[in-house]
This record gives structure tokens, sequence and C-alpha cells, in this order.
């Protein structure tokens, strides 16, 4: 999630240029969930469009209240870097999504998978945000099982940073040095219902956007050597200027063989 080469990137036939990046107090009410939320459809899947076959995990929050604990756990203490707080009290689901809010104050939110903790695989998910804050950054995540790998892996298959007319792939490799990931990044209209996903195989690592491949890395050793799992992060970034309250919402996360 910071700033890094670019190296291996692939573009799908008539997709939009990939684009690489060098150089290296709280909230005590539950998130806003919108009341009028369209959900027109499930928009194109690269599950569809490649035929990964039957969801085996994942959450569709078709419920209402807070996540269910069965399924993830909810941050509470410091925010990302230290910076501000992650409450439990800045997520709720309603109306078909989850939504996560963050406030003046930097007190976000965000949520760990229980489910899917495994080396391989493939996950889909349906995100938009708010015209958000530039401070506010919202990331899904594939993070190492028991917060731990020895090669710092990460993979955010879609984040958005200070640019916000923007979306990233990320894919850390190390832990340090001037190449210690690959990069991606698109033109999109984040506050519009797009769908991410990120394929993981012994071949390597790809991402997809609204179906179309817009991120490779073959490289060995750039393979996380651990399991993984799904986390969904407002992460808070502030640069000493106002903050303006922003949210992201996610429809659903599936997760396939």
């Amino acid at each position: 999630m910071t700033v890094g080469r670019t190296t291996a990137a692939l573009a799908a036939a008539g997709a939009l240029t990939l684009g690489g990046y060098g150089a290296a107090p709280g909230m005590d009410r539950p998130a806003e969930v919108a009341t009028a939320v369209t959900l027109a459809s499930d928009g194109t899947q690269a599950a569809v469009v490649r035929g990964w076959g039957p969801v085996v995990a994942g959450d569709e929050f078709s419920y209402a209240g807070p996540p269910d604990p069965a399924k993830w756990k909810v941050y509470k203490g410091p925010g990302h870097a230290g910076k501000g707080i992650r409450s439990p009290n800045a997520l709720a689901v309603g109306c078909g999504v989850v939504t996560l809010s963050g406030d003046g104050a930097g007190t976000t939110g965000g949520m760990s998978a229980r489910f899917a903790n495994q080396r391989y695989g493939r996950w889909e998910a349906r995100m938009k945000t708010s015209a958000r804050d530039l401070q506010y950054h919202p990331v899904l995540i594939l993070w190492p099982n028991n917060n731990s790998s020895p090669t710092c892996a990460e993979i955010d298959y879609a984040e958005g940073t200070a640019d916000t007319t923007l979306i990233r792939f990320n894919l850390h490799h190390a832990c340090s040095g001037p190449g210690f990931q690959t990069r991606a990044a698109r033109p999109l209209d984040t506050t519009q219902w797009h769908n991410y996903a990120v394929e993981w195989t012994p071949a390597g690592i790809t991402g997809y956007l609204d179906g179309s491949l817009w991120f490779a890395d073959t490289n060995p050793a750039h393979q996380p050597t651990v399991g993984m799992h799904q986390t969904v992060q407002l992460d808070w970034f502030p640069n000493g200027t106002p903050t303006k309250p922003s949210q992201m919402q996610v429809d659903w996360i599936r997760v396939y063989k």
C-alpha cells in the first residue's frame, strides 16, 4: 500500500493503459448506511467470464446490523500506521451492502475474513465509494494468515489513494528495496459500482476489473509463501488538512476455488 516501482503488468486487449508509479477522536454511533442503495445488477464478473464455477465462501451482506461475526473479525484499535482509530461502530450492514464510514477525525473501520484462509484461490468483490476525501483510501486486500509473512506479502487488488481518479493493484513481494512491489493503475470513477477480482495460482497472480484483465505477475519469486485471507479497509492517511467524512460500500465478496 506504499509507493514502489512498477515491474510486470499486463493489459487485456482493448483495456485502458496501465500506469506505473515510482519512488520509493472517536465515532460513537454505527455507520450510516444509505437508505436508497441501487444495485441494478452484479455487473460483469471475472468469475462468470472466466468460468470459475460455484462460490465456495464469502458474504452477500443480505442481512442488517454489524458484519456477521462468524465471517468477520472487526478491527478495534489504532488506525493505519497508528493514525486515527478503527472502530466497530464505523461498519454496518444494511440495504444489501456493508458500509465502512470514516469521520472528520480519522475514526474509520476495517474487517478481516474468517473464511477462505488459504493458499491459492480466486476472490471477487463489488465495491463503490462516496466522493471521498483524498485522505481516505478504500482497499480490498489479501493479507497473510496469522499476520505473518517472511516476504511481507500483501495483495491489494483494489486500492484507492490520494489520487481519487485512479484505482490501483499493488502486489507486495518483499519487505523493502526499490522493487518490493509490482503495480498497476487505471483511471476509474470509484463512485460507481465496479467488480474487482484476483486470481492466485501457482502460475502467478492476476487481477481483473469488471471482468477484464488489468494486472499480471508470473514471477515465481513474487509468490506469497503463506496462506492469505480477505480484508476490507477504509484507511486514513492524514496530511494536516481538514478531513471530509467518506464511505466505501461492498455489495458482496465471493471466493472460488
